[in-house]
């Protein structure tokens, strides 16, 4: 990927990173880390943690992605789930601002056809076949 295509990316992406480094940055005042990796920047442990935790689930949630940022619980949740989240990474330079509303009508679509919400989600199911893991099928 060349640097003006890159560039484009990030910027296109960049008012969920904003809202991930704002979590990760407030997380970071509360005994939360962070890192580079690749073309994320990861935020874990302290509030970060606190914060996916008390998300709806967040007990069983190892990480989520906002732009070019990750939000992971632990850095050992981080390593575990990199490679599906950088799935993440790639529908939010495609999608941008609009990736958050498309999930969530995706969701709520499949919700309301009787799929699982969660794990029948287009999004979801890409990320999950990138990184090997089953769809419960």
């Amino acid at each position: 990927m060349d640097l003006i295509s890159f560039l484009i990316r990030v910027v296109w992406a960049s008012p969920n990173t904003l809202i991930g480094l704002l979590i990760g940055g407030v997380g970071m005042c509360f005994g939360g880390r962070a890192r580079i990796q690749g073309r994320a920047i990861e935020f874990y442990d302290g509030g970060t943690k606190w914060f996916i935790q008390r998300l709806p689930h967040g007990q069983f949630t190892l990480a989520l992605t906002l732009g070019h940022t990750i939000l992971g619980q632990t850095d050992a949740s981080l390593d575990i789930s990199r490679e599906h989240e950088m799935v993440h990474v790639r529908q939010y330079e495609r999608w941008g601002p609009l990736f958050l509303p498309a999930y969530y009508l995706s969701s709520i679509y499949m919700w309301l056809v009787g799929r699982r919400f969660y794990r029948d989600n287009p999004f979801e199911r890409e990320a999950y076949d990138a990184d090997g893991g089953e769809h419960d099928a």
